[in-house]
Order: structure tokens, then C-alpha cells, then sequence
């Protein structure tokens, strides 16, 4: 067996191909360290482009369809949580996933709002539909109901995403919130989400599972969302992330 030591290995013409082994051999790279700062395919196209300190970009459309974490907030005894830069073209579907969203008021709403202006105005007339399904710790209140007292016809204000939920030490909500097509000046913007939470403030607590669906509606670019409880301020860690159709 041979060993060869150095530091660079070039092909014998510039821009040639260095290979190594042939067909059916295997390539080990010892200790599973292989470094570069872009990965190519046979064809030579970029799959992942790194700026050497582990932040990608420039990923070949084959992953498309993948969830591409753009924007952690974690709040802290905050009144609110918004997003104002990552709404783009870049992507055609816009996921924010919101962790232990704890209120500091028992038995309060956890709701959200669009911005056509940046941030600057939160107040994008929607219409919206909502309804629950619900057990009660103590077995005795359940039930599947339209939540017609939580929906919203043609109005500016915060859409609910939860409500009464549980402001104790161990209470939050958990969910996810779709946005589609926020960069559109061409179709209003679907959105829909499901929530989990545990009901506070009304002497029973229960589980509730909560689903909201609706639009903004406008042909303005959405630009910024804003997520906020309806009294007092709140604990959360909310993600965003993009998802391109194609």
C-alpha cells in the first residue's frame, strides 16, 4: 500500500477533473470531514453554496419544496413579535411555527395581524372563519363548534389565533400559521392555522384545538406580520420559514 502526503492535488490542465477512484470503488474521507464551500453536481451546477462559516445560500432548486428557516424571534415579557423584513418574492409560502406562547394575563387571546406598509400600520381588512374542538379536564365540558363570536367579516383588527388561553406557569399555546402568496398584487392572500392550547380563566381548564382560515383582502404585497396578545405582554419563540412551489 502507498501513501502520498500533501497539501493540494491538481488535475494536469487547468480546469480540468481530479478524479478519484474508479467505478465500484469507495472514496473514504477519514474522520467523515470533507470541506468545501460549494457542492456541485456531476453537471458542475451549485446543489449548496456555504460562506465558509456554515451559513447557506444559493440552493439548487431541487430542494424547492423544503422548509427554509429564515427568522428565530424569541420574546421575553413582550408586547409583541413581528416580522418585517422576511416577506419576500424570494418564496411563495411563508410558515410561522410559534413554541410555549405563554401570556403573562390568564384567560386572554393570542392573535395576529398583516401590514401592507412595512410594519409602520397593522390593519389589512380580512375575513376569516374559525372553530374548535374541546375537552375539559374533568371530562364534563366537550364538544366541535363554529366559533362565530371569534370570526371576522370585512375588518382591520387582529385576527385571534387562540383565546382564553392559559396564562399559568405550564400554559401556552403551540401552532403553526400558513401565509400564501404574500408578494402577490395580483391575488388576495389565503392563510390558514391550527392551534393547541389549554383554556384558562374560565374555572375549568381544557384542551382546545383550534383552526383558523381566511384572507387578506387585498391585492397589495403583504410585508409584515405582527403577533400580539390581546392584554398584557407575552413569552413565545416563533420561527418563520419559506417555502418555494416549485
Amino acid at each position: 500500500m502507498s501513501k502520498v502526503v500533501t497539501t493540494t492535488l491538481l488535475p494536469d490542465v487547468a480546469g480540468g477533473t481530479v478524479t478519484l477512484g474508479g467505478t465500484g470503488d469507495s472514496v473514504v474521507a477519514t474522520g467523515n470531514d470533507l470541506r468545501t464551500n460549494v457542492l456541485q453536481d456531476a453537471g458542475g451546477n451549485a446543489v449548496l453554496t456555504s460562506n465558509g462559516s456554515g451559513v447557506l445560500s444559493g440552493m439548487n432548486s431541487g430542494f424547492g419544496g423544503a422548509l427554509n428557516l429564515l427568522s428565530t424571534q424569541t420574546a421575553s415579557n413582550a408586547a409583541n413579535v413581528s416580522f418585517t423584513t422576511q416577506l419576500t418574492s424570494t418564496y411563495d409560502v411563508y410558515i410561522f411555527k410559534f413554541f410555549d406562547w405563554n401570556p403573562a394575563t390568564d384567560g386572554t387571546d393570542c392573535t395576529f395581524n398583516g401590514s401592507i406598509d412595512g410594519g409602520s400600520n397593522y390593519n389589512v381588512t380580512k375575513t376569516t372563519s374559525i372553530f374548535r374542538a374541546y375537552h375539559g379536564e374533568n371530562d364534563s365540558n366537550t364538544g366541535l363548534d363554529y366559533e362565530a363570536a371569534e370570526d371576522i367579516a370585512q375588518d382591520t383588527g387582529y385576527q385571534n389565533l387562540s383565546f382564553y388561553c392559559g396564562g399559568d406557569a405550564d400554559e401556552c399555546s403551540a401552532g403553526e400559521l400558513y401565509l400564501f402568496g404574500p408578494s402577490s398584487t395580483t391575488y388576495l392572500k389565503h392563510f390558514y392555522s391550527t392551534v393547541q392550547m389549554i383554556q384558562g380563566g374560565e374555572g375549568i381548564d381544557s384542551t382546545q384545538n383550534i383552526f383558523v382560515g381566511g384572507y387578506f383582502n387585498t391585492t397589495s404585497a403583504i410585508n409584515a406580520i405582527d403577533f400580539k396578545c390581546s392584554a398584557g405582554n407575552m413569552d413565545a419563540v416563533i420561527k418563520l420559514y419559506g417555502i418555494s412551489k416549485s
